[in-house]
Formats: C-alpha cells, structure tokens, sequence
C-alpha cells in the first residue's frame, strides 16, 4: 500500500508518504503557499515506486486527500491531475468514512475529525477522545463499540484572539505562547494566560462530561497544530499524536482495501 496522504486544513496542508503501509515523512505548509505546497506533494510522489506492471512507467500509488477547504481542495486537485498525471482520490467520496457514525447528516462532519477519530480507536480498542487543538478546537467521543458518537467545536486560538480584537475598543490581537506566570501583569499577559489556560480548561471539561456518559475516564488523544503549545500543561492527556489526521487518512485507505479484498 503506497500512498501520498494530503491533509487539508483551514490554515495548512500536511503530506504524508506511507510505502508499504510505512510512515516514511509528513509534511507541513501554509495552505497559501502553493508552491510549497506543491513541492512537498511532488517530491512525496516521486519517491512511490514504478509499477512493475506499468508500460508506461507510472507509480504504483495513490493520492488520496481529507479536506476542509473545498478552495484548496481544487487547488490540491490541479497539483495532483497536472503535475503527478494521477487522480485526486477524497475521503467521504472516493472513499468511505472508516469509521460507524451516530451523527446527524454525516457527509456534513469534517473529515479530518472522522479519520482522526478512526485511527485513534483502531489503537485504542476502547472509548476514546480525540482532541485537535487547530484553527478550531474539536472534541470528539468514539465509544468502546467504535461509533463516532460526535461532539464539540471551539474556536482555536487564532480565532479566540482575533475575536477580542474586533469585539473590543482597546484590546489588541496577539500571538499565544506559554505564560510565564498564571496570571498576567499587563493587558497582553493577561489575554494570552487567558487564551492559554481556557483552552485546556475547555478539553479537560468535556473529557469529564464524556466520562460521565461513558461511566469511566476514557482515553484522550491529543493532536492539532496547536496541540505542541498545550500539551505540556495537559496532564489528563493520555498521548499526544501529531499528524494524526494524515494518518488517518492512511488507516482509511487501508481500511478500504481490506474490505474490498473480503468482497
């Protein structure tokens, strides 16, 4: 199993390449850094193999993409169909979520929730939480059966800043970091430990409240690109997982191709 996986957020865009079935390298670049972008899907594509069934020397792989952002969903598409001559394969589409859902109108779940979610509870093996600190903040429970059972979204810590700025008179927007102190000594300090610590405060909460339906602590997974800047002050988390939706997205496929060999 080859594969280039593409996650697609609201901010960046992370490519994995899996061989075999392996990890080999993710990734990372701003969603509108297209040449970057573009680079890191290139150079992942050129390292799957030939097809040794190919006469015309195509790679024995597949290119398969979790989106959020259906503008740079097209923009990925045209990257891969121009450039790797391949098709742009999409989870939700082309291939199926992996993943039983008790939700609502699931085509409308982001997939990058729903494949993060998968992978987690295939290691698992039991309830689980997973918690992607992002653009947004998710919070989703997979029972002890696997069914993604839904959950919460927050705005991450971009969003939560620039909405005091705009909502405010004085308040100036700013960039989050880990605060030296608790509580801060002046009007920047102060919005930051605020951001900081309500973030992790709002995880730590909705793990409880998941635990009171489920009747047990479950485990918790922790992911996101804002997840390294929390995760020393998470001590109810369990395992920290970066990338974990490109690797979903590789468990997906992998998923498929088990299911479709049983038919």
């Amino acid at each position: 199993m080859n594969l280039v996986a593409i996650d697609i957020g609201n901010t960046n865009i992370s490519v994995g390449l899996f061989l075999k079935g392996a990890e080999q390298s993710i990734k990372t670049a701003g969603g509108a850094e297209t040449d970057k972008v573009a680079a890191n899907i290139r150079e992942a594509w050129e390292k799957i193999p030939v097809s040794k069934h190919s006469k015309e020397g195509k790679q024995d792989g597949v290119v398969i993409a979790s989106s959020v952002k259906p503008v740079w969903t097209e923009m990925v598409r045209k990257i891969v169909e121009e450039e790797l001559q391949t098709k742009l394969l999409i989870i939700g589409e082309n291939i199926p979520f992996p993943i039983d859902m008790a939700i609502e109108n699931s085509i409308k779940v982001g997939t990058d929730r729903i494949v993060a979610a998968a992978a987690a509870y295939s290691v698992v093996g039991d309830a689980v939480v997973v918690l992607q600190v992002g653009t947004a903040v998710t919070i989703d429970l997979v029972d002890e059966n696997g069914v993604f059972k839904g959950g919460v979204i927050a705005p991450g810590f971009e969003a939560s800043s620039q909405a005091l700025k705009d909502s405010t008179a004085q308040l100036p927007k700013i960039q989050i970091h880990k605060p030296a102190e608790v509580y801060g000594k002046n009007t920047m300090e102060a919005i930051n430990a605020g951001l900081y610590y309500s973030a992790i405060a709002t995880l730590q909460e909705m793990i409880r409240r998941y635990a009171e339906i489920l009747g047990r602590w479950p485990q918790t997974v922790l992911t996101g690109s804002g997840a390294a800047l929390i995760k020393d002050d998470c001590e109810f988390i369990d395992s920290y997982v970066p990338n974990l939706v490109v690797k979903g997205i590789a468990f997906a496929y992998r998923k498929y191709l088990d299911e479709k060999s049983k038919e």
